[in-house]
């Protein structure tokens, strides 16, 4: 799949541009390396990450040793067209350590806790159902999750119709958490579901 590339970039006297890496599905940011004209064809033709590693002196892609590639759905330039903003889907850790991101583990961002979020329920269900009220609860099946999410999205509108904003919040964030349940129990992302928002606000009204 090959990618679209801003053009008129502005390359520094060694020819590189910085690269700001991000995850899709969280918007974390990954990772940050450099890039020369080479690397970036390379990433244009094939849809996986190139880089250019300043310490080797060599073009490199992403995930040639560890595994780890990166898919690339978007690049794009600054204001300036001196750095680049790189949209990906990881296949694993980012980071040479085994972490996922080169600024650890977990998100810093509200946004990316969905993501997070996704990643404990898969880490729990094949844990021992007393370990933690998620195993618990994957342990019981889908219906009993069905049930959770009726549950809570009453709660939801009782939280919205007379109690506090920080009820509400909690309610809300109790009916996100069943939802991204039942979703992992049928091995559909929850980014999915973002990406049917954010084509929604992009289609023509």
């Amino acid at each position: 799949m090959s990618v679209a590339l801003p053009d008129a970039l502005a390359y520094d006297a060694a020819g590189l541009i910085p690269v700001v890496v991000q995850e899709a599905a969280s918007g974390d940011v990954l990772m940050v390396a450099y890039a020369n004209r080479e690397a970036l064809d390379l990433t244009a033709q094939t849809g996986l990450a190139h880089f250019w590693s300043r310490s080797r002196g060599a073009l490199w892609r992403k995930g040639e040793t560890s595994g780890n590639a990166m898919r690339v759905r978007e690049v794009r330039a600054d204001c300036d067209r001196d750095a680049l903003l790189m949209v990906v889907d990881p296949a694993g850790p980012a980071c040479h350590t085994g972490t996922r991101t080169c600024f650890g583990d977990d998100t810093p961002t509200a946004a990316g806790i969905m993501g997070e979020l996704e990643r404990v329920i898969a880490a729990r269900a094949s844990a021992s159902p007393d370990s933690s009220y998620t195993a618990r609860l994957l342990a019981k099946g889908p219906d009993h999750v069905l049930k959770k999410i009726g549950e809570e999205a009453t709660e939801v509108v009782l939280a919205a119709k007379s109690e506090s904003d920080e009820r509400l919040a909690e309610e809300a964030a109790d009916l996100l958490y069943h939802l991204t349940v039942a979703m992992a129990q049928r091995r559909v992302p929850f980014a999915r579901a973002l990406e049917v928002l954010r084509a929604r606000r992009r289609a023509p009204r």
